[in-house]
């Protein structure tokens, strides 16, 4: 090839490569920035469950569900038992039985938490069952879980204490007896977030452990509402 040839193909590819050069300087490659999840924010109800300490149950001896004196205790002084105080609290359209000072429901409707029903109060020797209060920390559990150590007077205000109470259907609470939440939850799915809390919340209020089959029982049902709150009442 004549030199004067070879010359200028070489100029020819020279201009090209600066003319690449110079679009590829002018542009500026658009880097998408890096995805991050931001979690929702932890719920009460599940920080506290972290706080809880977990052990074994300790056994039953010396258990007597009399030493949490249930109904014998006014704690707010107004002249009502306890079971009077939650039904009136928890049921509708409800009736007192005169010359009670206010105090004795006669009657009323639940919207039962633990079904998710509407369950008729009537009370009387065959009716008054339909509708129970229950120890939402069953007394036996919680004797198991640190009770037993208790002086009098925490015994008696652990078994009076409305944050652990709540009217429900009877035969539910009977299904229940001292089942924690590793061994017995509200068929009402849509309540198992709170009726989970509500225990974390009486265990952490009283100082009461958690075996590691409940903890890990109550982590999963707050694993669907991770910003579960506590109860106040």
């Amino acid at each position: 090839m004549p030199l004067h040839t070879a010359q200028a193909r070489l100029a020819t590819l020279a201009t090209a490569a600066a003319l690449v050069a110079g679009l590829l300087g002018g542009c500026t490659a658009t880097v998408p920035p890096s995805s991050t999840t931001t979690e929702a924010p932890q719920g009460a109800a599940a920080a506290a469950l972290e706080q809880l300490e977990v052990k074994g149950k300790a056994p039953l001896t010396g258990y007597d569900r009399d030493v949490f004196e249930y109904r014998t205790y006014d704690a707010d002084r107004n002249g009502c038992d306890v079971r009077n105080d939650v039904l009136r609290r928890d049921l509708t359209a409800v009736e007192l039985k005169p010359g009670t000072n206010g105090c004795v429901v006669q009657s009323g409707e639940l919207a039962d938490p633990y079904s998710g029903e509407q369950v008729a109060f009537t009370r009387g020797q065959d009716t008054s069952n339909a509708v129970e209060i229950d120890h939402v920390v069953a007394l036996a559990n919680a004797w198991q879980t640190g009770a037993f150590a208790w002086d009098a007077d925490t015994l008696r205000e652990f078994g009076n204490d409305p944050l652990n109470l709540l009217a429900v259907s009877g035969p539910l609470n009977q299904e229940k007896g001292s089942g924690d939440a590793a061994t017995w939850l509200p068929p009402n799915t849509a309540y198992r977030c709170a009726y989970v809390a509500r225990q974390i919340a009486v265990k952490q209020t009283y100082g009461l452990w958690v075996t590691a089959a409940e903890r890990d029982a109550m982590a999963r049902v707050l694993a669907t509402c991770p910003q579960q709150e506590l109860p106040a009442q």
